[in-house]
């Protein structure tokens, strides 16, 4: 009877301590600091949309406002990497209608992150959704 109740504490244990744990935020203290001020630039893009998420079973998803987190025992969708994902289909989308971006001037301005939390009791899901304007310099 012992050993049946040292094996449940130890499987309990194992359960609790080998999870997968997911934060991200897009926070950068090395910013680069534009003037848009002068006239030098077009606005290109209004109002380009990126968006990535992930699934977690028996865990929960929740977001402070700048960083969105999870805690869960595993992922079962996506990749994790939730933040460079939603850029990467930011920019995606934005090729998609307007063309590519090779050899153009582009900065991405008034960036905004959005999150959208689905937490039920065995599955959790983050999406994050990025969007932002698209300058062309002159």
């Amino acid at each position: 009877m012992k050993t049946k109740k040292y094996a449940f504490t130890v499987l309990i244990l194992a359960v609790v301590l080998t999870g997968c744990s997911n934060t991200g935020a897009f926070l950068s203290a090395n910013q680069t600091i534009v003037n848009l001020n002068e006239g030098n630039y077009t606005i290109y893009a209004t109002n380009v949309t990126g968006e990535a998420s992930s699934g977690y079973i028996f865990g929960v998803s929740y977001s402070t406002g700048l960083a969105a987190s999870s805690f869960a025992i595993a992922r079962v969708s996506g990749t994790g990497m939730l933040y460079a994902e939603a850029l990467e289909d930011l920019w995606t989308s934005f090729e998609e209608e307007y063309g590519t971006v090779r050899d153009q001037r582009l900065a991405l301005a008034n960036v905004r992150y959005d999150s959208d939390i689905l937490n039920l009791v065995v599955y959790s899901q983050i999406k994050i959704i990025v969007r932002a304007d698209i300058i062309e310099f002159d």
